[in-house]
């Protein structure tokens, strides 16, 4: 059993949860993901990192509550323990891979949206740690949507926040808050990281696109299964099919096709629509496991 150390609810429907799990601690790095199974029977969740101390040997998870599986998990308490928590699976953030003296010459600027804040926070933790300044954009569309501001204000650089309804700093979304940056304030960056709803990340792609940013992006969202089998985070990167899973979770954003990805989300949502998707994509409609019919 990996029990859980503590819990907190960043807002009425998003909770927050330390989790003992040395090995996975260890050994996990930004940007990497782990599946949890609140009991044997559970069904496999996906989730990013949020944060991780390999002394104390345990990993943080952020999630909202959303259908039955992470509904179970909100009732988890204090004390209790996932009968699963498997990793780190995926591949890390390349930003770690870059010679630290040539990414202190970069500005790298990360927009978090909602739940994608979560994973946002180690990737600038771990830059921080490294002597590397980013700032950083975390949208809601309401300030009672907004979480982890007090833990990304001591590491980013420059915190900006953006509402939809204007209830907390600036108003408007985060493409609008990148407009201001950079054509009002006179920023210019280097290298954008989007992470959040599909929808927001394919529109910091347009922008950025626009701009002449390079753009990385977390596929997160579309997973299901996590280890490659099920199929359902395959998407199509420049010309090539691509699982989220065993690919990802990050890739080149301006390579990635949203408008496919979303609608294949949809789609997968039904048994038609799967029976329809294995049809279409034949060979390619499943995952890296190599062992799918």
């Amino acid at each position: 059993m990996y029990k859980i150390l503590r819990k907190e609810y960043l807002s009425p429907t998003i909770i927050l949860m330390d989790v003992e799990a040395p090995r996975v601690a260890k050994h996990c790095l930004p940007g990497q993901f782990i599946i949890v199974r609140t009991d044997d029977k559970g069904e496999r969740i996906p989730l990013t990192i949020c944060d991780y101390d390999r002394e104390k040997g345990t990993v943080t998870i952020v999630f909202q509550t959303i259908g039955a599986s992470t509904k179970m998990m909100a009732e988890l308490n204090e004390g209790d323990g996932f009968a699963d928590f498997v990793g780190p699976l995926g591949h890390y953030s390349e930003l770690i891979d870059e010679d630290p003296a040539e990414l202190k010459k970069k500005s790298i600027l990360f927009v978090a949206g909602g739940v994608g804040t979560a994973p946002v926070y180690p990737q600038v933790k771990w830059l921080k740690e490294n002597g590397i300044d980013a700032d950083v954009i975390i949208g809601a569309r309401t300030k009672d949507l907004i979480i982890l501001e007090d833990m990304m204000s001591k590491v980013a650089a420059n915190l900006y926040i953006a509402t939809d309804d204007g209830s907390y700093r600036f108003k408007g979304n985060v493409n609008d808050r990148i407009k201001a940056l950079v054509n009002e304030e006179g920023k210019h960056y280097d290298v954008v990281v989007a992470i959040g709803p599909m929808i927001m990340m394919k529109f910091v792609c347009l922008l950025t696109k626009e701009l002449g940013i390079k753009t990385i992006v977390s596929m997160n969202p579309i997973m299901v299964d996590g280890t490659g089998m099920c199929g359902a985070c395959r998407l199509v990167v420049g010309d090539k099919v691509k699982f989220a899973c065993v690919d990802g979770p990050e890739f080149d954003g301006h390579l990635v096709n949203f408008d496919i990805a979303m609608k294949r989300m949809q789609q997968y949502k039904t048994e038609e629509g799967r029976a329809k998707l294995r049809e279409l994509e034949g060979d390619t409609h499943h995952g890296g496991c190599g062992n799918c019919n």
